[in-house]
């Protein structure tokens, strides 16, 4: 089947799968009383990760589909600390005792949009809570445009040893569109105050698929941001969910690239690392050799969870902030995504949990094939049954996709394993979306695929 039919078959709105099942099928059966018990029964010796989300920015870009707010007054900024600091010792305490903490991420919006003192006072209160690792690692997604002074050395203080600056694309014409001005030089000055404090282990945020983006166009802002010289790199396709995001209705439909546009630029970025010495990490995520992410690429100990691809193999992944939500071993739990009421749950002394969802065991056999999949594009759905001491049969409803796939080239069959094909890796979360009970039930809509 040629590349055209491919796109017009495949290219259909599925889930990312940084979690299964996915935040669309979560309900308010799991609440902060089933949050907190399940906080409670957490094995003594269970590692942790934190999530810390900071739903602020100085200004909205049309194409963001994250939980933020425009606020540029100190005082609300204030506010979210303590109550941050606040949900910090109710969910430490519903813990019991420290617990080591492996990673943190703070995520957004934009983290460092709070005051540089308030995000050092979160991060020692973390530390009086948690017991954080040494060789922790502390990452933070970085707005080029706004970090100033105070706020590289709150970043430097805090041992943050790992950043995501936000580019997405160089091209004037498209960061007009998706009202994002940030000039290259901007960049580089971020990345060199950056390095001067310390902080070396730099990661990029690129998007295509944004309205007047072309071929040539990213290519020449894929080459530019080598010029920073990042670790790595996140490339993801932009996903226009204006019923979710009604802000996302100011990019016209009209001046987005079609799906063949689209899939050329996500393989001309991809081709334009890979001859840079890059290494492909699943579907959108590039990594020097040398980098953690890579080795554990190639040691098959890469994990995918809501920040993407990752080395944390942590089995809870607390979320703490408005709209954060933690992975446990009983299940996933979203805070509640509004400020206001978030924090008063906080401070009535409850788990500020909005929905979730408790796994069955067909849920945990699922996603292992499905993350399986979607890190390492091979999989024996029979090894991994086996080791959940789980009936192979219950995955027999993947059989007529993964037929189709096979038959289109996407994906091979060695006995009992399947192997996506170089042709199938662009189209990894239809191969993925074949072991998804839930997709069938048509609840939720999704982003397109490539």
């Amino acid at each position: 089947m040629d590349i055209t039919s491919l796109i017009a078959k495949y290219d259909r709105a599925v889930p990312r799968y940084t979690s299964y099942p996915t935040a669309p099928h979560f309900s308010a059966a799991v609440d902060g009383g089933v949050y907190a018990g399940w906080l409670k029964a957490l094995p003594e010796d269970a590692a942790l990760s934190l999530y810390l989300h900071v739903p602020f920015c100085a200004s909205l870009c049309r194409f963001c589909a994250c939980h933020t707010t425009v606020v540029n007054r100190p005082e609300p900024l204030e506010v979210y600390g303590v109550s941050l600091m606040a949900e910090i010792d109710l969910i430490a305490s519903a813990i019991g005792g420290p617990r080591t903490v492996r990673h943190i991420h703070w995520g957004g919006g934009t983290p460092m949009q709070l005051p540089a003192d308030t995000v050092l006072a979160v991060m020692r209160r973390l530390r009086e809570r948690f017991d954080v690792s040494p060789e922790a690692e502390i990452a933070v997604e970085i707005d080029p445009r706004t970090l100033d002074a105070d706020a590289v050395g709150a970043l430097a203080e805090m041992g943050t040893n790992r950043v995501s600056l936000g580019v997405q694309d160089f091209d004037p014409r498209v960061q007009q569109a998706i009202n994002r001005h940030q000039s290259l030089e901007m960049t580089e000055a971020c990345a060199a105050r950056l390095r001067a404090a310390g902080i070396d282990a730099i990661n990029l945020d690129l998007i295509y698929g944004l309205p007047h983006q072309t071929t040539a166009g990213v290519i020449d802002t894929a080459v530019q941001a080598l010029g920073l010289r990042p670790k790595r790199a996140a490339v993801f396709g932009y996903a226009h969910v204006p019923w979710m995001k009604k802000h996302q209705s100011l990019i016209p439909e009209d001046i987005l690239p079609d799906a063949a546009e689209r899939f050329s630029q996500r393989q001309a970025i991809e081709n334009v690392f890979l001859a840079h010495g890059y290494t492909s990490i699943g579907l959108d995520h590039f990594a020097l050799p040398d980098d953690p992410l890579s080795q554990a690429a190639s040691a098959s100990r890469l994990r995918r969870n809501f920040q993407g691809y990752t080395t944390d193999a942590a089995p809870v992944l607390l979320g703490l902030g408005a709209s954060s939500i933690g992975a446990l071993p009983q299940g996933y739990a979203q805070n509640l995504a509004g400020v206001p009421a978030w924090r008063d749950a906080v401070r009535e002394g409850v788990a500020p949990i909005a929905r979730g969802v408790a796994l069955t065991e067909a849920d945990r056999l699922r996603r292992a094939v499905i993350e399986q999949v979607m890190c390492h594009f091979t999989v024996n759905p029979f090894e991994i049954a086996a080791s959940h001491g789980a009936d192979p049969s219950g995955l027999a409803d993947a059989e007529p996709a993964l037929r189709s796939l096979q038959d289109d080239g996407l994906v091979t069959r060695d006995g009992d394993r399947i192997t996506v094909t170089a042709a199938g890796r662009p189209f990894v979360r239809a191969v993925a979306a074949a072991f998804d009970a839930y997709l069938a039930r048509g609840v939720a809509r999704h982003s397109v695929a490539v």
